[in-house]
């Protein structure tokens, strides 16, 4: 991570949903390298534990901020405080999220609001308060959290799949729309890996185990995924998909949409009650 370090020399990071995951994997890795961090999450007792560790491993300056992402006014207070604070941001990791499971016909739609006012709204709200801060100093990077699950729509996922893509939508926009204020933006498209992301997921118990399992079987840890998300946005990466597999995916996806199709219909993406 020494080419991140070398980019953004203040070293003043906001990372949303960062007391748990690849949040806190990221921030973890930053701490340890002396970056001054914000840590933003509604797990307060989490929260604060994370912070202390995060101060315990390097971190000269690490706030613990109790705020869901939904509420857009508490985002912008909490970022405009940690910058005012600091003179600025340089990284901001937006990570916090929710999945839900089933298909179309047994999602309710109050779940489709949870999951879009919390993976895309979120988004969007931290993305405005962090935005300004580097805009005005003429650089920065934005690091926003999608899924593989954005291009590999599996069944029985349409609202997790659906967030996620409009996660990747906004940052490509971003991308546009803030390379001229020096800004770059860039999305993290990781497959399963290991992470506590079914922990508060909206799903039948068959759904989440069958998740908690591929999560589990995942040979990449939340540890592994943060460090090279972080490493090649660095290097001016705008999507990153990973692990290896994944990338090859991402590429049959956008090369051959009707075979991928075809293959992804193949696969034995299934709840367990459902023959998968």
């Amino acid at each position: 991570l020494a080419a991140l370090d070398a980019r953004f020399p203040n070293r003043r990071a906001v990372i949303t949903g960062g007391a748990s995951g690849l949040g806190l994997a990221a921030a973890e890795l930053l701490a340890a390298r002396g970056w001054k961090i914000a840590l933003l999450d509604r797990d307060e007792p989490r929260l604060a534990s994370a912070a202390e560790a995060l101060r315990a491993l390097g971190s000269p300056h690490c706030e613990a901020i109790a705020v869901d992402t939904t509420d857009e006014a508490a985002v912008k207070f909490a970022v405009d405080a940690f910058a005012g604070r600091l003179g600025g941001i340089d990284l901001a990791l937006n990570s916090a999220g929710v999945a839900a499971a089933g298909s179309l016909d047994e999602t309710p739609s109050a779940d489709w609001r949870w999951i879009l006012e919390i993976n895309v709204l979120g988004v969007v709200h931290s993305c405005r308060a962090e935005a300004p801060h580097m805009a005005a100093a003429g650089r920065g990077l934005i690091i926003n959290g999608a899924s593989a699950a954005a291009f590999v729509s599996a069944a029985a996922m349409g609202a997790y799949n659906a967030s996620k893509a409009a996660v990747v939508a906004l940052s490509e926009t971003l991308h546009h729309e803030l390379a001229a204020d020096g800004v770059q933006v860039t999305v993290a498209m990781p497959g399963f890996f290991r992470t506590r992301l079914m922990e508060h997921a909206r799903a039948a118990a068959d759904a989440r185990a069958f998740a908690e399992r591929l999560m589990d079987r995942s040979s990449m840890s939340a540890n592994e995924i943060a460090g090279e998300i972080l490493a090649r946005a660095a290097a001016g990466e705008t999507h990153l998909v990973l692990p290896a597999t994944y990338r090859w995916l991402w590429r049959f996806k956008r090369l051959a949409p009707r075979s991928f199709m075809r293959w992804l219909a193949r696969q034995r993406w299934r709840r367990p009650s459902q023959g998968g």
